[in-house]
């Protein structure tokens, strides 16, 4: 077996329930098993996008700095966020998003979760964070037995992964609402979320990805993604966006 191979048996879609595998690869094997996948990025993408699809927004994730991403803004009728403290008054920043009107059409650009929520295929897709963690279970459950759980991760300077705490940590917060048969890998999140519960907010604000949202003057959006089971909103990709599940009535 050749290093980083993985044969299909790995993957049985009878084996669990819950599954729990990082970024792209791990989306790439558990989508087409799945029954739901549930996006965890947790700083900053569905944080945000919880933010703005409980708001009424209709949030659409594109490719991070496409150079057709405003062609694609324009033919969707909706307006490009971009970076934090750029020309838009919306951005992958949580905080810009508190007030965004319902009913504003956003194109919401993003490195990590932004590029799997894109890649999930026809597999129904959530996006889940500490906010809403309860919420997204509940909407994954409803949808199916199978569910596959994806922290995104960061990356490194070369584009390759890097585990981030905060995301290992929102997949084990909704992974603990879940019933089934749990992976190893996913009692393991569980396990990481349930002993990181009583320090939560400090493990985040001194974990690497915390350290660097501290360093860009954003302690608000830290606050925000930090925040446990505060909305009823489970976010669910819908012809290319997210909307709230709740208002789509299929719950």
């Amino acid at each position: 077996m050749s290093p980083g191979y993985l044969s299909l048996h790995a993957f049985d879609p009878f084996a669990f329930d819950l599954r729990c595998e990082w970024g792209p690869h791990g989306l790439a094997q558990l989508a087409p098993v799945s029954d739901v996948v549930i996006i965890v990025d947790v700083c900053s993408f569905s944080t945000s996008v919880e933010i703005a699809t409980r708001r009424g927004a209709v949030v659409f994730p594109y490719h991070w700095r496409g150079d057709s991403a405003a062609e694609f803004a324009a033919t969707v009728g909706a307006e490009l966020a971009s970076a934090p403290s750029g020309v838009s008054k919306y951005s992958l920043s949580p905080r810009s998003l508190l007030d965004i009107p319902s009913g504003t059409r956003l194109v919401l650009p993003s490195p990590n979760g932004s590029t799997l929520s894109l890649s999930t295929g026809a597999t129904p897709t959530l996006a889940g964070c500490l906010r809403n963690s309860w919420a997204v279970a509940c909407a994954a459950q409803a949808l199916g037995k199978r569910i596959a759980v994806i922290p995104a991760g960061e990356q490194w300077s070369d584009g390759s992964l890097r585990p981030a705490l905060e995301d290992w940590l929102g997949a084990g917060a909704i992974l603990r609402h879940l019933a089934g048969r749990a992976s190893p890998e996913a009692q393991a999140a569980i396990a990481a979320f349930e002993e990181a519960l009583p320090d939560l907010a400090h493990r985040l604000k001194a974990c690497a990805s915390g350290q660097e949202l501290l360093e860009r003057g954003r302690e608000h959006d830290l606050g925000l993604a930090t925040e446990l089971d505060v909305s009823e909103c489970a976010p669910i990709l819908r012809d290319g966006a997210y909307i709230n599940h709740w208002v789509a009535g299929k719950m």
